[in-house]
């Protein structure tokens, strides 16, 4: 069987859900720099006319992305957190209040935490980088640990990076239930570590009868979890935008 049958069959049931860094956008070592690959956005946009959904859902804050990507395509960022849908945007409830939290903690980081770490702020999340100097690594792990039991903040592990999070009930997984809601196929791209709860999420629309799809960038730094689990394989950010373009 095709798996990708379903989505040009029956477009209007169909979905397609994207990582962005990674699997829109290469990697960069300067996080504000990333763009999306040549020809993504003009085909998301085409995408967008013919599918039921297609979104973005990213760690980046949704005015990140609404920046680079058409306003057809939905926008999901801080793992949920955020949503544009339409040009509107919504906050999940209970989120606000940590603001200021994310804040405080990205003012200390930048005046205590270990020298040569990239901090990130994201309104309701940060990321503190070690890309640029990989030798920080366990520096900057301990010191997110550190700042996420002094504020209530949770600390995940993402590529050459530690976020710090609201201890609120929101993943890729939880995001990605959320927007496909009532859709009869989902197709998932990822690439990292913080996609595998989308996978997750996967596997539950696939015991309820939904046709799904994963799809993952199998570059150097993909986690060999997320690569067992794949469905199809890619070399690239090209090669989503490739395989995107069997579907019409």
């Amino acid at each position: 069987m095709d798996l990708l049958a379903p989505f040009v069959e029956r477009p209007a049931r169909a979905a397609v859900v994207l990582d962005f860094d990674g699997t829109l956008s290469p990697i960069v070592d300067v996080a504000a720099e990333a763009r999306p690959v040549d020809g993504a956005v003009e085909l998301l946009d085409h995408l967008a006319g013919r599918l039921g959904l297609v979104a973005v859902m990213s760690g980046r804050p949704v005015d990140f992305l609404r920046r680079l990507l058409p306003p057809s395509v939905v926008l999901s960022g801080l793992y949920g957190l955020e949503v544009v849908r339409d040009g509107v945007r919504s906050d999940l409830p209970g989120t606000g209040a940590w603001r200021e939290v994310v804040a405080d903690v990205a003012r200390v980081s930048a005046g205590a935490g270990p020298e040569g770490m990239v901090i990130e702020p994201k309104g309701l999340s940060l990321t503190l980088h070690y890309r640029t100097r990989p030798d920080l690594a366990p520096a900057v792990q301990a010191w997110a640990e550190a700042q996420a039991l002094r504020s209530g903040l949770e600390a995940r592990p993402a590529k050459m990076s530690v976020e710090l999070h609201p201890p609120i009930a929101a993943d890729k997984g939880t995001a990605l239930e959320a927007l496909t809601a009532g859709l009869s196929a989902v197709c998932y791209a990822g690439d990292d570590r913080g996609d595998l709860p989308a996978f997750d999420a996967l596997d539950r629309l696939a015991a309820g009868g939904v046709h799904t799809v994963r799809v993952v960038v199998a570059g150097p730094e993909a986690p060999p979890e997320l690569v067992a689990r794949a469905d199809l394989l890619v070399d690239d950010p090209g090669g989503v935008v490739d395989l995107l373009r069997r579907l019409g």
